[in-house]
């Protein structure tokens, strides 16, 4: 099976004042093509640290990250920002849609930075809309959806450019519980077609979801296993 995240010996510091704090201390993991992973921990784990090099947002102090062959370390901003772009989709705790944009408009908005011409971005965006349940809501503006309608506009942009990767931080955070499962069977749906999944969540029942949970604890992964709870 194909390695999409291949990571060893990862080491994240932070500098505070004249101290130097340890985010992440010597992670190593990797994650295949088509899995579906959630990281869970306590505030200060270091999950979002990680979330964060995984999704070419930070680049960590030492160590080693490879996406998809990718060595990620020390590259230029511009490059990460390609790779961001490319490979990977965000959905966000709060949606980070924008306000004065169709749904329609925001799904395309990777494909603008893309360079990808308007009548193709525009088509794509309406088929990825149309794979969450939204095509008769492309003209809609976020402030005339619900939490979760915005949440699907959210998953269909990271979907529209067919990324080798969608993270997710936090999807539910901001929806109550009935249309936190709504968009979580969302997730095992695209996850059943062959989507690759990492996910952030304090939610253990959110957690279950997911079919490895790898929870961290002071900036080291404590324990790494297959969910056994949720087939």
């Amino acid at each position: 099976m194909k390695t999409i995240i291949e990571i060893k010996d990862l080491i994240k510091d932070y500098a505070m004042g004249n101290s130097l704090v340890r985010a992440l201390d010597h992670v190593s993991l990797s994650i295949n093509k088509g899995e579906y992973v959630s990281f869970m921990g306590p505030s200060g784990s270091g999950k979002t640290t990680l979330m964060n090099i995984i999704g070419c947002l930070d680049l960590p102090t030492d160590g080693y990250y490879h996406l998809n062959n990718k060595n990620i370390y020390n590259i230029e901003a511009d490059e990460m920002a390609s790779i961001r772009n490319s490979e990977i989709g965000f959905v966000f705790q709060s949606f980070n849609l924008l306000p004065r944009n169709s749904a329609l408009e925001n799904v395309a908005l990777p494909l603008v930075y893309a360079g990808i011409p308007q009548e193709e971005r525009l088509k794509k965006a309406f088929e990825s809309l149309k794979r969450v349940g939204l095509e008769n809501r492309v003209n809609h503006k976020p402030s005339e959806l619900s939490g979760g309608q915005q949440q699907r506009v959210a998953i269909a942009r990271a979907l529209v450019n067919n990324p080798s990767l969608i993270l997710a931080d936090e999807p539910t955070g901001a929806l109550d519980t009935k249309t936190s499962y709504e968009i979580m069977d969302l997730f095992d749906e695209l996850h059943l077609k062959g989507h690759t999944i990492v996910m952030v969540t304090h939610e253990e029942e959110i957690a279950e979801y997911a079919k490895r949970v790898i929870r961290m604890r002071d900036g080291k992964i404590e324990k790494d296993s297959l969910n056994q709870i949720k087939s």
